[in-house]
Order: structure tokens, then C-alpha cells, then sequence
């Protein structure tokens, strides 16, 4: 049996890849900075992962954890991942983002060498770089979180040029019911949902016109297990090619309410959205757009769920858990 051990194992990427991992029998292993007693999105499988405690500022934990869980397959996923406090917190962002995996690499080569390592990369390294990026395209990150990003992915290379396996995920913009409350595709969706239940606040964001490739976290996990699968180490971009505005994603938003609410009337943009000036981002990227061929190709990786199903899914699961909250029948 297989052991993997995930950080970042209570977030929405970990919690899909730890599922996943063990519906293919491996063992699994968490990192954890605390007690997991918030573990929301792995209650369905927690009493078959093994949670081991660290802290990815500092070497000595994660020595321990490492030495505790003794893996075949690493999965990074720990990190400071929102972009505006990366500017609020530049270099704790960087101690996290680079700093952890320098530390987690170092383990791996002085303790066990033959362990494959999945390094979580962004599409934020790229900047505005034109067209759909691959895995060739230029790293021009435009913010802190991008920067430290670029550092870890650059720092994956040189281990494997050491002999070390570490294949880097180039992901693009992954969503679903567990992406984080602070990250505008929740911010829309869970104001959609009180939308939905009679509240009438307008929901205020910054840039309406930044587009994303935005795809379903369920599937990118799939993506890492198979990069750790192959012969060498590569990095991939994953994306599905398809990029949309925040406002697209607000139209579908409107359009999945309608459709659960029988065709009761819903809200426009115009009346549900306030454009807050304060949250016009620092060197915003404009448009985001993957190039996964190399993946298509060599992983035989393809995305099952489409944008509308996305926007479905999230619109769905945040109305539940507003009616779950005012304690109102759920007749979704």
C-alpha cells in the first residue's frame, strides 16, 4: 500500500486529493499545524487519515512529521495562497510559499531520496504574459503571492536537476463548494445564496473584467496523482483552455438562481453588484488561459466539469447551507 502524506490536507484542494487518494487505497497521511478540529471538508473520510503536526516555517516539525508518515508520494499544497494579503504579508508569504518547500525538499534528499514530490505551482507566476500559457511561457508574476510562487517552482527544478522527483502542477483558477469564503467565486456565490433568501445588500468587488480559467477542483487532484505516476518528473499546466470575467461569472450565477428558484424573478448585476474602488487589486491580471496539451497528451488529463456545471455546483451547495443556517427546508 502506497502512503501519501498531503499538506494543506484541511483545504479544498487537500480534501479532494485525500478522497481521492484513499478511494485508491493508499494510505494517508495529513499535515497539520493544530489539533484538526476543523476538518469541515474531510468529515466524510477523517477516521482514515492520519494526522501528523507541522508547521512549514519550521524544519524540525516538518523532520518529524516526515519521519512519522514516511512517504512514497509528498503533495505541497500548504501555502499562503490569498494574493491581497501577500501584499500585506509579503514575507511571511515568501517563508511559507518558498521558504516551506525549501525546508520540505531538503527533508526529502537527506531522508529519503526515492519519495515523489508534487509541488503546487500557479498561474499567477505568469502574469500578463498573452495567450494561453504553457509550459514554456514566460513567469512575469505581478504580485507577492506570484513572486514566492516562482521562487518554490524554480527551487522544484534545481531538486530535480539533483535527482530528486518533484514534478510542479501549473494550475489554473480550481473552484468548488470548499474554495475558501474569501475568494471572489465564494464571495458571489454565497451572496447569491442570501440573494436567494430575501437579502437585498449589494455584494461589493473590485475589477468586474478580469478573466480567469476557472475549472473544478475534483478534477485537478487527478491531475497531481498522475504527474507523480510518470516515468519523470515534468511540470503540466492544467486549465481548460476556457476563460471567463468576473462578470461572466456573475451572469451565470443569476442564471443558476433563476433556474433553482422555478423562475423566480432574481436580481440584476446592476442591482445586486457596488464596485468598491478599495478592491481593485495591485498589478491585476487581465486574462488568464491555459495551455494543457502537454497534459491532454501525456497524462491523458481532461477536465469532466464545465463552467456552468461549476457555477451549478457552488450556487447550489451555498443556498443549502443558507437554508441549513435559518433553519428553512432545503427543496433544492
Amino acid at each position: 500500500m502506497k502512503k501519501a502524506l498531503i499538506t494543506g490536507i484541511s483545504g479544498q484542494d487537500g480534501s479532494y486529493l485525500a478522497e481521492y487518494l484513499l478511494g485508491l487505497g493508499y494510505e494517508v497521511w495529513g499535515l497539520v499545524r493544530r489539533e484538526p478540529a476543523t476538518v469541515r471538508w474531510l468529515e466524510p473520510v477523517v477516521h482514515r487519515v492520519e494526522f501528523v503536526y507541522g508547521d512549514m516555517r519550521d524544519a524540525e516539525s516538518l523532520a518529524v512529521a516526515f519521519q512519522k508518515s514516511w512517504p512514497d508520494e509528498l503533495y505541497n499544497l500548504a501555502g499562503q495562497v490569498f494574493v491581497p494579503t501577500s501584499w500585506e504579508c509579503p514575507a511571511e508569504t515568501m517563508d511559507i510559499n518558498a521558504g516551506g518547500l525549501a525546508r520540505l525538499l531538503q527533508i526529502v534528499e537527506r531522508q529519503k531520496p526515492d519519495t515523489r514530490v508534487y509541488q503546487a505551482s500557479t498561474s499567477e507566476m505568469f502574469g500578463n504574459t498573452d495567450g494561453a500559457r504553457n509550459e514554456q511561457s514566460q513567469l512575469r508574476p505581478m504580485s507577492p503571492y506570484g513572486v514566492s510562487k516562482m521562487a518554490a517552482h524554480r527551487l522544484a527544478a534545481n531538486y530535480r536537476n539533483r535527482g530528486i522527483f518533484v514534478a510542479s502542477g501549473i494550475l489554473f483558477n480550481h473552484e468548488s463548494p470548499r474554495r475558501g469564503p474569501e475568494m471572489v467565486t465564494r464571495k458571489i456565490t454565497r451572496a447569491a445564496a442570501r440573494w436567494a433568501m430575501g437579502d437585498r445588500k449589494k455584494l461589493r468587488l473590485g475589477n468586474l473584467h478580469a478573466r480567469r480559467d476557472w475549472g473544478f477542483a475534483g478534477d485537478y487532484v487527478k491531475a497531481m496523482h498522475a504527474m507523480l505516476q510518470n516515468g519523470s518528473a515534468k511540470d503540466y499546466v492544467i486549465g481548460t483552455g476556457i476563460s471567463h470575467s468576473v462578470e461572466d461569472f456573475l451572469h451565470q450565477v443569476l442564471v443558476e438562481l433563476h433556474r433553482i428558484s422555478d423562475g423566480a424573478e432574481v436580481p440584476s448585476v446592476e442591482d445586486w453588484v457596488e464596485i468598491d474602488p478599495h478592491l481593485l487589486r495591485t498589478g491585476e491580471i487581465h486574462d488568464l488561459r491555459a495551455d494543457a496539451s502537454l497534459a491532454h497528451n501525456e497524462l491523458a488529463w481532461q477536465p469532466n466539469v464545465d463552467f456552468p456545471q461549476l457555477v451549478r455546483m457552488m450556487v447550489k451547495a451555498d443556498l443549502v447551507s443558507a437554508r441549513e443556517t435559518r433553519g428553512t427546508p432545503d427543496n433544492c
